[in-house]
């Protein structure tokens, strides 16, 4: 049985994430698109670099085409927001990256985006739950990937240079590449660092890097960005004398943060000081969006500047229709995962992290000098 949970469908791979359930739910959106009106049309495939990513995207897309819709494939492993940046940059009404984000190795699982690149709700996902308990899966019908390449069904691309260049254009690269910041980087051995280091050397930061390699057991860890798992990243800030220590989780759409003596900066305290600095330095004006689990700090924040602050259930699904709803400047959860208004709807580690390094760079303080800031407010 197919069953969605706050961030997607997940499973241990081998037991209930196989080729089989992954033709399943590939079908049940089929038949959820076919029912919205969208027969033929061409859906976004990605994913990342867990165990069996590549094949299970491959098994999807030979569904997708076997029921008749148009397969645009990045066929290199790749972060969750490129994906869900080209759902929204070339007007798809779906999405599909195979990732289990932060979850141990023995995990494996699939995103869902709906139109505009973000997350899709509850109403969306319990409808293709629906699809699939209502299909016979030794009827389900596909098309051998290379067929179907062949014939022009599947069509590959890679977007990447689109993705980074919207990055680089929603921050103030001149004003970094002013500051000379030296950041050290842990993607965790995930996906993060072959769209973060190119937004970083664009600006001129000097960039280290730490477990770069392809590891499918992420080094014996969860790729969680969470304050136990970078203790090598904080020792290396203090080491090498960096600004900042940022790390992305397997899929980089969440961002942890160590500041410059060290410390790791708690993503509640994250959301709240990206916030204030829209506000302030930016002169953005709006709402903010939390879910129930974050930090209270962020309501008074914005009560403090004449802003309202929304609260929605654990869900980033919820956080994107809120933003959506209230044209909010920025949303966000405990876990490190945030959305800015004018990118994309969904987390988005690697924005995030680049408007963390512009804050830097335009105030001229450190983390900890800027939050203290915050706090004297």
């Amino acid at each position: 049985m197919i069953k969605f949970g706050t961030g997607g469908w997940r499973a241990i791979i081998a037991d209930e994430f196989t080729k089989a359930n992954i033709r399943l739910l590939t079908a049940g959106l089929c038949a959820l698109m076919e029912e919205e009106g969208h027969s033929g049309a061409t859906v976004c495939l990605g994913y990342d670099r867990r165990f069996l990513s590549k094949e299970s995207m491959f098994w999807a897309a030979e569904v997708l085409a076997g029921y008749g819709f148009r397969p645009y494939v990045i066929n290199r492993s790749s972060p969750t927001p490129l994906i869900m940046y080209t759902v929204k940059q070339m007007g798809l009404p779906y999405g599909l990256a195979v990732t289990a984000s932060h979850n141990p190795a023995i995990y494996n699982g699939i995103k869902i985006f709906t139109a505009g690149g973000q997350d899709a709700n509850q109403g969306i996902t319990e409808r293709i739950e629906e699809a699939c308990a209502k299909l016979d899966p030794g009827e389900i019908k596909s098309i051998p990937y290379a067929q179907a390449r062949a014939s022009g069904l599947i069509r590959e691309g890679y977007p990447f240079n689109a993705y980074i260049d919207s990055v680089l254009q929603m921050v103030d690269v001149e004003q970094i590449k002013r500051a000379g910041l030296r950041i050290a980087v842990d993607p965790m051995y995930g996906v993060g660092l072959g769209s973060l280091r190119p937004v970083l050397l664009t600006c001129r930061c000097d960039v280290d890097v730490i477990h770069e390699q392809h590891d499918t057991l992420f080094g014996g860890r969860m790729p969680d960005p969470s304050e136990g798992a970078l203790k090598m990243l904080s020792d290396y800030v203090v080491e090498q004398k960096c600004a900042l220590g940022l790390a992305t989780d397997g899929d980089a759409d969440r961002l942890g943060v160590i500041d410059e003596h060290g410390r790791y900066l708690h993503p509640n305290t994250l959301l709240v000081m990206l916030y204030y600095y829209l506000l302030k330095y930016r002169g953005w004006s709006g709402p903010c969006v939390r879910n129930n689990s974050t930090t209270h700090l962020l309501d008074r924040v914005a009560k403090a500047m004449g802003q309202e602050c929304h609260e929605v259930p654990v869900g980033f699904k919820h956080i994107s229709a809120k933003m959506a709803e209230t044209n909010a400047i920025i949303g966000g959860e405990s876990s490190g995962g945030m959305a800015v208004r004018g990118h994309i709807a969904g987390k988005d580690g690697i924005y995030a992290a680049a408007l963390l390094v512009e804050m830097l760079a335009v105030t001229g303080k450190s983390v900890s000098a800027l939050h203290q800031e915050i706090l004297d407010t």
